[in-house]
């Protein structure tokens, strides 16, 4: 029987008075939490290897402001996008954007396994930073550097490179996709509120 802190236990007493049925309650609640954190060969990628591609966006609307973050794994042999991905993770600043769609992206792309990754960001202090060219000035920047540096560990061979935004156009137009997609849900959200000069009845 697994060990429970005193106040589970107590719980656990007073929902099954039986010893048995305690026990035959947590094997299965830890059962069904292990078979969760199984991850089936099915939802993994295939293996590619080779050299992939990696682009990444992240922008800010107000900076800080309402945010998303978009990444496109390419392999360009085969000249086909493996996976791509925007998604909104609400107020801040554009360089935290820029590091979550990193390290988003680097969390996916390390399942194709790679034998080199090339990083593709328009955000040239992101690079630099990652370079150790610039120092890391704003402590809430630190932790996602680390993140990132830990990530690039499970590379063969990773390269950080500076793009135009020109060319990264892809990334960057599945962020403001997912900004505008955003701001429109959040307009039928909330109504319009009533002009008071107009009677009851004819609001209708």
């Amino acid at each position: 029987m697994v060990r429970l802190p005193p106040h589970i236990e107590r719980r656990l007493e007073e929902l099954f008075p039986h010893a048995r049925e305690r026990e035959e309650f947590v094997e299965n609640v830890l059962l069904d939490a292990m078979a969760g954190m199984q991850t089936s060969s099915e939802d993994l990628p295939d293996s590619v290897g080779g050299t992939l591609h990696l682009f990444t966006d992240g922008g800010s609307r107000g900076n800080p402001g309402q945010s998303a973050i978009a990444y496109i794994i390419e392999d360009p042999t085969r000249g086909v996008i493996l996976k791509q991905h925007g998604e909104c993770i609400g107020i801040e600043t554009n360089n935290v954007a820029e590091y979550r769609a990193l390290i988003e992206g680097l969390k996916v792309a390390v399942h194709y396994r790679p034998n080199r990754l090339i990083c593709h960001l328009d955000s040239e202090l992101v690079v630099k930073q990652l370079s150790g060219e610039y120092r890391v000035k704003m402590p809430t920047l630190q932790p996602l550097v680390d993140e990132v540096k830990a990530l690039s560990m499970e590379f063969a061979d990773i390269v950080f490179q500076y793009i135009p935004r020109g060319d990264n156009f892809r990334a960057d137009a599945l962020v403001n996709k997912v900004l505008n997609e955003q701001e429109r849900g959040q307009r039928r959200a909330i109504p319009n509120p009533p002009d008071p000069k107009r009677g009851f009845f004819d609001r209708f």
